[in-house]
């Protein structure tokens, strides 16, 4: 049975991913300080639990125990506003914490770091749809950290020999997502409608993003414990949805009555956000299954 550690693992997508690869009989380890995970997220039964900091000294003990075959590295402070407030405490856990990931698979020989970065590093787009070969220029600390972090990894291939995947997320979405997270817009209309209460829209409404189902980042996560290796690649659907759309859609879908607020444009929001995942298809032999109405169904069952 392989054994799979996921820093991060009590969190939105790490516990779905947890679940999953649980029924898919892998040996599962979690790794989480609950700082914005939940011990609700997860099935104890099912999966070891170490409530436990990545920086902390006691993570290299579990490391040392536990002998992974991969790390699926999803720890992170994911927060933008939250990065520009405090960038060395951003700096501490997505590099620094990342850093600890590397020196202990080098030191206990994991196979393989799957590692979860963000679309946030591309910045404004320069053309749409965005791929992998677009220049980089992140707008916050958040980008910079990740974007750190992924040239760490690629260091680590040549120096120590670790194998790695990096995953660049558009704008994930599903069950047990917190609204105050980056990109949490569909967990923030969600409680809206649930709740009755109009949500805010900055700007006219008309930027678009890229979402993609918990569920499509999970089997993406998966493949690439096998494929890409070495690569960067976007995890997303490739598919444009404006603001105001989403919130139609998630009005339709729930019945509910309520109109949104807009406010004025917040300084420094990206326009237009658009992946590219020809590449990602090909290289991991994956595809985004839920469309958009079928994954706000399931989002929105969470919520009310």
């Amino acid at each position: 049975m392989e054994k799979v550690l996921i820093t991060g693992g009590c969190g939105f997508i790490g516990s779905h991913l947890a679940e999953k690869l649980s029924e898919l009989k892998f040996d599962v380890t979690i790794v989480d300080n609950l700082v914005a995970g939940s011990l609700n997220n997860i099935n104890q039964n099912k999966m070891k639990f170490f409530e436990c900091d990545i920086l902390d000294e006691q993570f290299d003990e579990i490391v040392k125990q536990y002998r992974p075959d991969y790390i699926i590295h999803l720890a992170a402070q994911a927060n933008v506003n939250e990065s520009i407030k405090n960038i060395l405490y951003d700096e501490q856990v997505n590099i620094r914490g990342t850093l600890k990931v590397i020196d202990l698979s080098r030191k206990y020989n994991v196979k393989k770091i799957v590692f979860a970065s963000t679309s946030a590093v591309y910045g404004h787009p320069k053309f749409l749809p965005i791929d992998t070969s677009h220049i980089v220029e992140p707008l916050s600390p958040y980008g910079v950290s990740k974007y750190a972090s992924e040239h760490y990894l690629r260091l680590a291939k040549k120096l120590f020999n670790i194998d790695f995947t990096v995953l660049r997320y558009g704008n994930v979405y599903g069950p047990k997502q917190k609204a105050n997270l980056e990109g949490g817009i569909v967990a923030i209309f969600s409680t809206a409608v649930s709740q009755n209460v109009r949500p805010t829209i900055f700007g006219d409404g008309e930027q678009t993003r890229d979402f993609v189902f918990v569920g499509d980042i999970v089997s993406a996560n998966i493949q690439a414990l096998k494929f890409g290796s070495g690569k960067i690649l976007n995890v997303s659907t490739g598919t444009q949805v404006s603001v105001n759309q989403l919130f139609q859609l998630i009005k339709s879908i729930s019945q509910s009555p309520i109109e949104p607020i807009f406010k004025e444009e917040r300084v420094g929001d990206i326009k237009h956000s658009l992946l590219c995942i020809k590449k990602t298809s090909e290289i991991l032999q994956w595809l985004p299954a839920v469309d958009l109405k079928e994954g706000l169904i399931k989002t929105l069952a969470f919520y009310s």
